[in-house]
């Protein structure tokens, strides 16, 4: 969005939805090139974004939208991130990799305490990641 001005920041995201809410990878693809239509010309860069990221944007579409809600809700990892910067920062050389990793898990098992959110529709998120992941266990 950094290359859109802030006229066009609603129409463009408007337009973008549309690719990242697609049901499936071929019609995001057939919302992308819609979307590159009416912007390449004003903002190339913005869509070459999307373009050179492909591979990784379409990853994220092989999920239903239940599931997809929970992944691009960031908020549960910069808050994990916010408590790994808070521990590491008190002390900033650490005698090996073993005694950092020690420190961020306890970190995390103190801060897992206090992660009480429960999602809607759990048992099927959990139900459908089982059937897209059989290979490896769920819990």
């Amino acid at each position: 969005m950094r290359y859109i001005p802030y006229k066009d920041k609603k129409a463009f995201v408007s337009d973008l939805k549309t690719v990242y809410t697609a049901v499936n990878e071929d019609m995001a693809l057939e919302n992308l090139l819609h979307t590159k239509e009416k912007w390449c010309n004003k903002y190339p860069n913005a869509i070459k974004s999307w373009e050179d990221n492909w591979d990784n944007i379409s990853t994220f579409l092989m999920f239903p939208d239940y599931i997809r809600r929970i992944m691009y809700t960031t908020n549960a990892i910069e808050s994990l991130n916010s408590q790994f910067r808070k521990v590491t920062k008190a002390k900033l050389i650490f005698p090996n990799d073993e005694s950092l990793m020690k420190m961020l898990y306890l970190a995390t098992e103190r801060v897992s305490k206090k992660w009480t959110r429960a999602y809607g529709d759990w048992d099927r998120v959990l139900s459908q990641l089982n059937i897209l992941f059989k290979e490896e266990t769920i819990v």
